[in-house]
């Protein structure tokens, strides 16, 4: 009865402060001597202004009413759970056993407009090829159709282009990988130099020859080399048309396991060297290498101003299909588009592979006589033992007939009388005699068919954009339009398969542990980007530029450029060899220490109270890194912080655009820790063991869990004591369920650990949000009950392995070609089981033989606490040819329905394909896969690119290692057996649908929800957590920086603030930034849940001049996505405006 007394004091007093707040804001209008004005004397402006008066006042009543209204639930909730402290601010355990945190005093409300959840809803355009549907159409029966082994006979009339020439566009190309059986240096060394230098010399012999290029890792590395002379002549030969830079990014990104920060930013640094170097602005993609091809592609090349897109790598039995129905053409559509607004022309090539036997017709030993590189002598010769002959006047008559017809052949697979016939394979023409061989003899065979008016064709050398441009004129329609009658397309062209059953669905997986990397060093950069901008903005606005370490801009520019090689389709895939990958490695490494420095010298000076006294000194960082690797292929270790009876400040930083309520975990090396806010408030800390193995802890050192209030992209400070008074510092209760007797286990003072004999029995682990059950037997997860249902949901982990088939094609780094299906993993022994218990965070932690999980509910409100943070640690380097896999069991009823991210940035419906093999049936999951029903949604967010199925009703599966001891014979000459001990980190979310509406299944396109996004946004951006090194004068005086004045809307990411290079300086920035959004779309269909701090949607409105704390807007101009073309300046008080999913570029000027 006395605690409900209490709760309705307190609750009374919160409204009344409420209410009376409102009284003097009513007061203020009322008495405010400057808003009175005489009765009946009122000139039009001052109505005017009272209107808009009235329109806030009434704004922030609709405010506060949510705000009341959010109190008083949280208010209820406290009295049903018996939740308010006894003590007033000490941590307790309430009446069903969960702890309580003292009551944070920040009420915070979610208010999402219904108009911004209409989207989702919405009507979507219709496509002609749905591939969901397609998929559900074809046999994939890979019949044998003759020359064309997966294709069919094809034949024409010979009167066919009597009225209108077939007109053929011959587009020589050589394809460089930046790293695959050699490191990015010896490809160059050996070939790549070779190649650009004889393109120079060779283009400029005949002004007839054309080239396309487009890895520019590799062309900047060669324009620094060269002397000007040489950069003159390739700036002519651009010119004049001869030479093309196709799509421009710094390499050709893989499609599957890059996520679209990356495929972004890559194309920004490519992009920004052409504009640069050569002024180019690149009008066509080129992705002929990539294994299989994601609808993402499209959509970022079209924001980026190209108007027409090429991709080869696609399943056969698709391509056989649209070769069938003239389909190879299409407008590539994106599922979620209303209208026609993502429209990109896109050319699919119609055979096996780039290379000049598979690319000027469809019989493949015809062809090889037209690759004049193989001609007898050379080293490289054709498979089906009929070389080339070079062309003479006695068979250049007989050569071209033979050739046309190809030609013909494949035209007659596509909608126009235009051919494009590709001309180049990998590291091709890097000697001069290749470039004559194939430019000498081609001309011969073009001056002969386009003097024989009776062949009916016009041949020619051209570039890529040449072909789409004669296509468009031939369909009377402008650049990237629509031509009539050609097919729209939506969706993917995942999973790949290039013959048989070989689906390249393995490396969706491979080598897991530099995929956790890649996006361990996206986030850096990210915050690196962002704070390096923000600080150089303040330094002059200041007038202190001169003074900060802008020279850092260099190690942002060597960030971006190695994380960029290492989107390239055999870096971040896991298919390059062994050396390779360690130099791929030794690259990120670097970055990540350089890209560290960054985010220490900015967060330096933006945390300095009093600028003046701000002094760089490169000797002498400022803040410690939060974590180092000593190898590149080795597990982080968190900074130790030596604890002193004085304090030592400690840096949070916040990465994401929206406020954070989350826990944050040290390492210290004192049990007696106390924590404090910048103010002098004490924080709960719960203190935990660290442990070294399953049964021993580490001496000494200590984890301190605390729960911080941190600003959106801010840095936030904190005071660390070691000190004997420390109260609010709360022990863990530990644990340890173990298999046997007489374990010889012992707790360390002042951390007991208790032991118990395992049994079959259920165990449960809690939090103010969740309610988990493990089972007794294996340790893990069994179910998950959400506090607001009362229905405990079956959530099963099972861990299962894959063997590889036993005849000669066996799986590798591309191929996956298990034995069959999965089998449960096994071990003699028990697992040792720990369960850690306190104020701030429970865990169950599994030791396994070939793997740790670890399972972490916080009890906080809001993001952070409405998940499950699991940790996988694998490591199978014992083993020979298996992979691991983790399996989701529930009872969800999502039949053969589930749904996978596309890059971080869209999700794509997926269908369980019966009619395939078992390796057809997955596909990657970049952040993200999840499985739903009338009643719930389970989705699994990840931190690293994996491959993901689902193989039964309310089943997930997820691909977490592969060791491999073979080469699956696609030209990598290795298995996979490099393999380190990784951890893959996850969150997993139970959603619960509101009114038990069913979502609609059926259709091609799914959204996550806002807590889904921001569930994913706090896995893959971590808070960074940087000691402030002792001084020997003392630590200045420092204030938490907060750089937003404002909110932003919570459907709005900021995906980057990027600053643009000086055009004088390489090595320093220009005084503009780039600033990227990504308008979330949304499911509003699931329960919203408290986010943790005040989330709002605008119906996709940005004020941007207000939008930065402390600097001024002096430009406000949009861009496309790669900065390449603007538009018109706005006013600099203009509001920004994006639809759902858009993704929008401004250049901005900060002051």
């Amino acid at each position: 009865m006395k605690l409900k007394k209490q709760v309705t004091v307190c609750g009374g007093a919160i409204f009344c402060v409420a209410v009376f707040s409102l009284y003097l804001m009513l007061d203020r209008v009322q008495h405010d001597p400057a808003r009175r004005q005489s009765v009946g004397n009122f000139p039009r402006s001052q109505i005017s202004v009272l209107q808009n008066r009235i329109e806030q006042l009434e704004q922030l009543l609709e405010e506060n009413h949510q705000i009341i209204s959010h109190i008083k639930d949280s208010v209820l909730e406290l009295t049903d759970t018996g939740a308010i402290s006894p003590s007033g601010h000490l941590p307790f355990r309430s009446a069903n056993g969960s702890w309580v945190l003292p009551f944070d005093g920040r009420p915070t409300f979610l208010s999402v407009k219904p108009q911004d959840c209409q989207f989702a809803l919405g009507r979507r355009s219709q496509t002609d090829l749905q591939m969901l549907d397609v998929y559900s159409l074809l046999s994939f029966d890979n019949v044998d159709g003759g020359v064309w082994k997966q294709g069919f006979e094809i034949t024409y009339d010979l009167n066919e282009w009597d009225e209108e020439p077939l007109q053929v566009f011959v587009v020589p190309h050589s394809h460089n990988d930046p790293g695959w059986i050699k490191t990015f240096e010896k490809y160059y060394n050996d070939q790549t130099q070779h190649i650009i230098n004889n393109m120079v010399v060779k283009l400029a012999e005949d002004p007839r020859r054309k080239f396309i290029w487009s890895e520019i890792s590799f062309l900047a590395k060669w324009w620094e080399s060269v002397d000007t002379h040489k950069q003159e002549t390739m700036r002519k030969l651009i010119l004049s048309g001869q030479l093309e830079m196709v799509t421009g990014g710094w390499v050709m990104t893989d499609e599957a396991t890059a996520h679209y920060f990356a495929i972004i930013d890559q194309l920004i640094e490519g992009h920004q060297w052409l504009e640069r170097n050569l002024g180019v602005t690149p009008r066509s993609g080129w992705a002929v290498d990539p294994f299989g091809h994601s609808a993402t592609m499209p959509y970022l090349l079209k924001r980026a101003n190209m108007s027409s897109m090429l991709i080869q790598r696609v399943h056969y039995s698709i391509k056989k299909h649209f070769a069938a129905t003239q389909s190879l053409e299409f407008m590539w559509r994106q599922t979620w588009d209303p209208e026609s607004g993502t429209d990109m022309f896109c050319h699919m090539m119609p055979f096996y592979s780039y290379d000049v036997p598979h690319t000027c017709g469809p019989d493949p030993k015809i062809c090889c006589q037209f690759d004049f590189k193989r001609l007898p002598g050379s080293r490289v010769n054709c498979p089906w033992k009929v070389p080339p002959r070079a062309i003479t006047d006695a068979n250049v008559a007989e050569r071209a007939g033979v050739l046309l017809d190809q030609y013909r052949k494949k035209s007659k697979l596509f909608r126009s009388k235009v051919l494009l016939v590709p001309l180049g394979d990998d590291f091709r023409y890097d000697k001069a005699l290749e470039w004559d061989q194939q430019y000498f003899n081609y001309q011969k065979l073009f001056d002969y068919m386009n003097s024989h008016p009776e062949m009916h064709v016009k041949a020619q050398f051209a570039t890529l954009t040449d072909y789409f441009n004669a296509v468009y004129k031939a369909n009377g329609v402008g650049q990237g339009m629509r031509p009539p009658d050609y097919p729209v397309l939506s969706g993917d062209f995942f999973a790949y398969a290039d013959r048989e059953d070989h689906y390249w669905s393995g490396y969706y997986t491979s080598r897991p542990f530099y995929k956790n990397l890649d996006r361990v060093l996206e986030s850096h950069l990210r915050g690196a980007e962002v704070l390096y901008s923000l600080a150089v903005a303040h330094a002059r606005h200041a007038g202190m530029e001169g003074r900060y370490p802008t020279s850092d801009y260099s190690l942002l520019t060597d960030a971006r450029r190695n994380i960029g090689l290492f989107q390239h389709h055999d870096a971040i895939t896991g298919t390059a060899k062994e050396a390779v990958v360690i130099d791929y490695g030794n690259r990120l490494l670097h970055s990540l220490v350089g890209l560290k420095r960054v985010i220490i010298n900015a967060a330096h000076f933006l945390l300095m109270k009093n600028k003046d006294i701000y002094h760089f000194d490169q000797t002498e960082p400022f803040l410690e890194m939060d974590d180092r690797r000593t190898t590149h292929d080795s597990l982080p270790q968190r900074t130790l912080i030596e604890l002193e009876s004085s304090p030592r400040y400690l840096v949070l930083f916040n990465p994401l655009e929206q406020e954070r309520l989350c826990v944050v975990t040290l390492l210290v090396n004192s049990a007696r820790v106390r924590v404090l806010t910048e103010d002098g408030q004490t924080l709960p800390v719960q203190l935990s063991a660290q442990w070294a193995s399953a049964v021993e802890m580490s001496g000494e050192v200590y984890q301190a869990s605390f729960m911080a209030r941190l600003p959106a992209l801010g840095l936030a400070i904190f005071h660390l004591y070691d000190s004997p008074d420390s109260p609010m510092t709360l022990h863990s209760d530990t644990l340890l369920r173990i298999p046997g007797r007489g374990s010889s286990i012992r707790g360390s003072d002042p951390l007991p650990v208790r032991l118990l004999m395992a049994d079959a029995q259920l165990f449960y682990i809690q939090s103010q949000s969740l309610m988990l059950g493990f089972s007794g037997t294996t340790g893990l997860l069994e179910s998950i009950r959400r506090k607001d249902d009362p229905l405990e949901v079956r959530v099963q982990i099972q861990f299962l392995t894959y063997g590889t088939r036993p005849s000669k094609d066996k799986s590798g780094a591309y191929l996956f070609l298990p034995d069959g299906n999965a089998k449960p993993y096994s071990q003699r022994e028990a697992p040792v089981v720990r369960v850690v218990e306190g104020p701030l965070f429970a865990e169950v932690v599994t030791h396994y033989q070939h793997f740790q999980q670890t399972v972490r509910i916080h009890n906080v409100p809001g993001v952070d606490g409405l998940s499950l943070d699991i940790t996988t640690m694998v490591d199978i380097r014992d083993q020979n040819n298996k992979e691991l896999a983790m399996r989701l069991v529930t009872d969800i009823q999502s039949e053969d329905t589930f749904y996978t991210d596309l890059n971080g940035f869209q999700i794509q419906p997926r269908r369980f394909i019966k009619k395939l093999p078992l390796q057809a049936n997955f596909y990657p999951m970049p952040t993200m896969a999840y499985i739903q029903d009338s009643q719930y949604r389970l989705t699994l967010h990840t931190a690293q690119a994996l491959g993901v199925s689902s193989l039964a009703s309310g089943q997930l599966e997820v691909i977490l290692d592969r060791r491999l001891m073979q080469d699956d014979n696609r030209g990598l000459g290795q298995g996979l057996k490099d393999n380190k001990r990784t951890a893959n980190r996850f969150r997993l979310l139970l959603e619960r649908r509101s009114n038990g509406g069913k979502p609609v299944d059926s259709r091609p396109v799914s959204f996550p929800s806002l807590l889904s996004h921001m569930t994913s946004a706090i896995l893959n951006h971590e808070v960074l957590a940087l000691p402030v090194l002792p001084r020997k004068h003392g630590v200045p005086p420092l204030r938490t920086f907060t750089p937003l004045a404002g909110t932003l809307p919570c459907d709005f990411h900021l995906l980057n603030l990027r600053s643009i290079q000086s055009p004088q300086d390489a090595h320093s920035p220009s005084p503009f930034t780039a600033l990227l959004l990504h308008r979330l779309g949304l499911d509003c269909g699931l329960e919203a849940q408290n986010p943790g701090f005040n989330c709002t949607t605008t119906q996709g409105q940005l004020p941007i001049s207000g939008l930065f704390h402390g600097l001024d807007l002096q430009l406000l101009q949009p861009m496309s996505l790669s900065l390449m073309h603007s538009q018109p300046p706005l006013s600099n008080n203009s509001s920004i405006s994006l639809e759902p999913m858009e993704i929008s570029t401004y250049k901005l000027k900060l002051c």
